[in-house]
């Protein structure tokens, strides 16, 4: 089986990153793909908190410190989706060894179809072993300046150890007047934006009742968009019935 490591990082925090990397999971497993997700924030995780996931024994950090197998730490989450959570704990970050961070990613290679990596923001030792260790990446932004300037600069951190970007996916499009369009971004970037995800107010919801859109709210805007994120990494077409209220709106979007 071919793996593909797959890092989703931003250089700001607040844009999204998170519900980015659960609800492609999520749309990943919707196609049937065989899928794991791991909490590469080791500082400051918020995954399982988006996933519901309980206080659990082991996690990532037991890993690191060689308390746990890989085994003993992922949890199968009630949508079918596999987790390797990060612990909440402060004193789980004692004797933490990022060098380790590369051989647990290499020793995922065979035993599931995606491993998708939720990373911390910045450009501090997490996120450089997520960008180095992982086989490509995707950059979550949102269409603002400050935004996109860090997500510049965690572009040329890959560029400069060789790690493929996939391309962006623009996070809380509002279609407003002042928002950078599409194509602004992918010429300051230089990367193709792979996926533009609506403002949607579906997913302030779903977070709060710790389900990913995908599942919860499956024909938003939001989770539409990131099934189409999905089928595009898939390499598949995603199919998705559209009401007639819909096309209307699309009408007027234009």
């Amino acid at each position: 089986m071919k793996t593909r490591i797959i890092g989703v990082v931003s250089g700001k925090g607040g844009v999204g990153k998170t519900t980015t990397t659960s609800n492609l999971g999520a749309a990943l497993s919707t196609l049937r793909k065989n899928t794991l997700l791991v909490d590469g924030n080791l500082t400051t995780p918020n995954l399982s908190l988006h996933l519901g996931i309980p206080f659990y024994p082991y996690t990532i950090h037991e890993i690191l410190k060689g308390e746990a197998e890989l085994e003993d730490a992922i949890f199968y989450h009630r949508s079918g989706l596999k987790v390797l959570p990060a612990s909440l704990s402060l004193s789980a970050l004692r004797k933490i060894n990022l060098r380790k961070f590369g051989e647990l990613l290499r020793s995922l290679e065979g035993k599931t179809e995606y491993v998708v990596v939720d990373s911390s923001p910045g450009l501090g030792k997490e996120t450089q072993a997520i960008i180095e260790h992982s086989d490509e990446l995707i950059v979550v932004t949102n269409p603002e300046f400050p935004a996109i300037t860090d997500a510049l600069k965690v572009i040329k951190l890959a560029e400069s150890v060789g790690t493929s970007v996939i391309g962006v996916v623009v996070n809380r499009v509002r279609r407003h007047p002042k928002e950078i369009p599409k194509e602004e971004i992918e010429g300051l970037l230089e990367y193709p934006v792979i996926a533009n995800i609506p403002e949607d107010p579906k997913v302030h919801v779903s977070i709060i009742k710790k389900t990913p859109i995908v599942f919860s709210y499956p024909n938003s805007s939001a989770a539409r968009a990131f099934k189409q994120l999905a089928g595009f990494l898939a390499g598949e077409e995603v199919k998705e019935k559209r009401s007639i209220l819909d096309v209307i709106f699309s009408f007027f979007r234009r």
